[in-house]
């Protein structure tokens, strides 16, 4: 891209800076919490985007003096210097270029949340269950490196280990922008634990990542939710089958896409404290309507983008665990490597760079930057 194009797309980002630095300390804004967060939201991209632009226009003035001194001045150290800040300039300009058509790309509302991720056990019986297992651990590693919380909200044990379906909260700092890519069928290819004759199963199991909704992105009418409470069953603890701390609500809530309206029913069990178990549930039902409100969202932009990275669709097989040969093949990018333990002790980062490199490059292409 030529030099005055970038530039052109640069102008009016500082003073778009100025103006949401005022507007965020604004009382009358600070008061309404939905324009108050997107506004906050912006003035952190902003940020970014004003401090590259900034060191690019740098960049262009060290290159501009630089000629200046080659063109006019006859002391060698002098030029020597003016050479040396040339090719030092004219390296790293490529590179902020980069960043900054990066930075133009509009982000994912989304992907500073928190999110709420769903494994489920698929084909495959107790296999899949042990399968659903162990993405859950690999998850929790991953996530404690990376300095995230991990909260589990629900889940049910498999016969044989692992679990039929478990969901669990993860909050940090750009969780659910990083752990979206996960979103998908995950296929596991081993000897089953339950296997006697030493045969290689195919099993899979279900991943959903989802953008945990905060309490303004939901109108819910807290008065028309049923409430129920039970005793959470658990291993020791004197208030175990003794203290209704689990809770149970009922929630009837209209699709606005397809008007018709559902009853949605949320169990938590979580903690022996029952008032953080209800909190909890509300967090379960916000993000559940939250997703469905905006299906039609995301899938309008998976139709739009038609992104091999990150499309949205559950229902696609993503990632191949293969324990012969210790492989793991992520099919949307042909990534494969060969350390398939170290992968399913967490260390996941690698094929999730790869991911998020192939999904820019796609938004570089179509935004034509």
């Amino acid at each position: 891209m030529a030099e005055s194009s970038l530039l052109s797309r640069l102008d009016g980002i500082e003073a778009r800076f100025q103006e949401v630095s005022t507007l965020i300390t604004d009382p009358g804004v600070i008061a309404d919490m939905k324009r108050y967060v997107r506004l906050t939201k912006e003035y952190k991209d902003l940020e970014k985007l004003t401090a590259a632009t900034r060191h690019y226009r740098e960049l262009m003035g060290n290159i501009d003096e630089a000629r200046d001194i080659l063109t006019n001045e006859s002391d060698e150290e002098m030029r020597s210097m003016a050479k040396e800040q040339l090719d030092a300039a004219n390296d790293e300009l490529p590179k902020m270029e980069e960043q900054i058509k990066l930075l133009l790309i509009p982000a994912d509302p989304e992907d500073g949340k928190n999110a709420i991720v769903e494994i489920r056990g698929g084909t495959g019986g107790d296999e899949a269950a042990i399968f659903a297992g162990d993405l859950f651990k690999m998850y929790s590693k991953y996530c404690e490196s990376k300095g995230w919380s991990v909260a589990v909200t629900s889940f049910n044990e498999g016969t044989a280990g692992g679990f039929k379906e478990i969901v669990f909260a993860v909050s940090g700092e750009g969780v659910y922008g990083t752990l979206k890519y996960e979103s998908g069928v995950h296929r596991v290819q081993r000897v089953p634990a339950t296997e006697t004759q030493g045969r290689v199963h195919t099993s899979a199991a279900t991943v959903a990542v989802l953008p945990e909704a905060e309490a303004f992105d939901v109108e819910i009418n807290e008065g028309e939710i049923k409430w129920d409470t039970f005793r959470s069953g658990g291993a020791g603890g004197q208030n175990v089958n003794k203290v209704e701390s689990g809770v149970r609500l009922r929630y009837m809530w209209k699709n606005p896409n397809t008007g018709i309206s559902e009853e949605i029913l949320i169990e938590c069990t979580e903690t022996r404290d029952q008032p953080k178990n209800k909190e909890r549930a509300l967090s379960r039902l916000r993000t559940f309507i939250y997703d469905k409100e905006h299906q039609k969202y995301l899938d309008d932009i998976a139709s739009r983008r038609k992104t091999m990275v990150s499309t949205g669709d559950r229902s696609a097989k993503i990632r191949t665990y293969n324990y012969p040969q210790g492989r793991i093949t992520d099919h949307r990018i042909n990534y494969t490597i060969y350390n398939l333990q170290a992968f399913v002790d967490g260390d996941i980062q690698d094929c999730i760079d790869h991911l998020i490199i192939a999904e820019n490059a796609e938004k570089l292409k179509e935004s034509e930057l």
